[in-house]
């Protein structure tokens, strides 16, 4: 798969949200990578490359999909719903069976496929019906996730 085919979170801001300000020069709070008010978006300074590249995604497909809910169990769900959506859309399934071909460490994968471990591990956690017996296929049934 070549670089084309990678979902690209700044050039999706730039083609999509041009409205939008991003910025990195702010620390955030402890367990805060990023947040948005209005138009603009936040991105700790203290995220790597990849990092930053899953939660601009993160942000991306919040605004998407309008507010979060204030009630704190459908807050709850609706994070898991953009977490899996960021995930699908950073990681395709053919570039995870080319990963997983290489490496098995979530480390080494998180960092082959440009992305954080959180976003790994949301990944392989979502598989669905019909990824997973690809996986299974392309990988010779030889495929063991444990996060």
């Amino acid at each position: 798969m070549g670089i084309e085919a990678l979902w690209h979170p700044w050039r999706t801001l730039r083609d999509h949200h041009a409205d939008v300000d991003v910025t990195c020069r702010h620390r955030l709070p402890d367990q805060i990578m990023g947040l948005q008010r209005g138009a603009r978006i936040w991105l700790c300074r203290t995220l790597t490359q990849a990092e930053r590249r899953c939660t601009l995604t993160h942000e991306l497909v919040h605004r998407e999909r309008g507010p979060v809910p204030t009630d704190p169990v459908a807050a709850a769900r609706e994070e898991r719903i953009v977490d899996e959506i960021a995930a699908r859309r950073l990681i395709a399934l053919t570039a995870l069976v080319n990963g997983i071909r290489w490496s098995r460490h979530p480390r080494e994968l998180a960092e082959h496929l440009w992305v954080d471990e959180p976003t790994l591990n949301t990944r392989m956690a979502t598989l669905d019906s019909i990824e997973v017996p690809e996986l299974e296929h392309e990988l010779d049934g030889e495929w063991l996730w444990i996060p």
